[in-house]
């Protein structure tokens, strides 16, 4: 907990066996409030490893891919109070010892989201990240920063932390199941006025990382373009997109989830 406000991690985990572990035990928990973790139908032991390490575990009984996981996990940290919400990636691609920078930056109301940027400490390459992840990361975020108006270094992040009255009121239900997800959200915020920031984060790619193949990495950039030009179409008021329009969450969804938590 900082300033009173009660801080939950939540891990949209798929196939994370191997590195949940490892991440868990690097979270500061004299901070973290909870961590509570939803599984997307992995077909390994993630289920059993999140058990044995104690966590809250929401199933998913079919795969709803991981913008679908993350809405799961942010109405289910909402049902249990959390006044700000981090989604941290289990499969350790993100370190963990960010989550305490990054929740002060919320808490004390400096920003209402915050990304952690691989971006701005110049070592994503030596990190491991491909080099066609790369050129594609600063292409895209060039194209946005044009069309969103904003100046992020990196709008591709997993990593990222939230106000409660960010996930109250942008209407994420509106938006995809996929990986665009992440890239909508962003542009909802923005539209919503909510003031981001950024932190530099290190790059970690391992063996064990996820990570999209190259044709899904052409279906996001797709998605990313696709979003941006309808945020600058729905701001000129040329044409009207309802996941732009905030749209707060009801007690029902969030009883909802407070139900599903193991």
């Amino acid at each position: 907990m900082l300033n009173g406000k009660k801080i939950v991690v939540v891990m949209p985990a798929y196939n994370a066996e191997t590195t949940l572990r490892r991440t868990v035990q690097e979270i500061d928990r004299t901070i973290i409030d909870e961590v509570l973790l939803v599984d997307d139908c992995s077909s390994d032991g993630t289920v059993t490893e999140a058990r044995k390490l104690n966590l809250p575990v929401i199933q998913h009984d079919v795969n709803r891919g991981y913008g679908g996981n993350q809405k799961t996990c942010y109405k289910a940290a909402l049902a249990r109070s959390a006044d700000i919400v981090i989604m941290l990636h289990p499969d350790y691609q993100y370190t963990p010892t960010l989550l305490t920078a990054m929740a002060a930056m919320v808490a004390y109301g400096t920003y209402d989201f915050v990304l952690a940027s691989r971006i701005l400490g110049r070592d994503a390459l030596k990190g491991g990240m491909p080099l066609y992840k790369y050129a594609a990361n600063r292409f895209l975020t060039l194209v946005e920063n044009i069309l969103l108006g904003s100046k992020l270094s990196e709008y591709h992040t997993g990593y990222r932390a939230f106000s409660r009255t960010v996930l109250e009121t942008l209407n994420i239900e509106a938006n995809s199941d996929d990986f665009v997800f992440d890239n909508q959200m962003i542009a909802q915020a923005l539209a919503a006025g909510f003031k981001l920031g950024e932190i530099s984060c290190p790059t970690r790619y391992e063996p064990e990382s996820s990570s999209i193949n190259f044709r899904r990495s052409v279906v996001y950039g797709l998605g990313v373009l696709q979003t941006a030009i309808q945020y600058r179409l729905h701001r000129w008021h040329i044409k009207r997109y309802e996941y732009l329009v905030g749209h707060r969450l009801s007690e029902a969804d969030t009883h909802i989830q407070r139900a599903q938590v193991d």
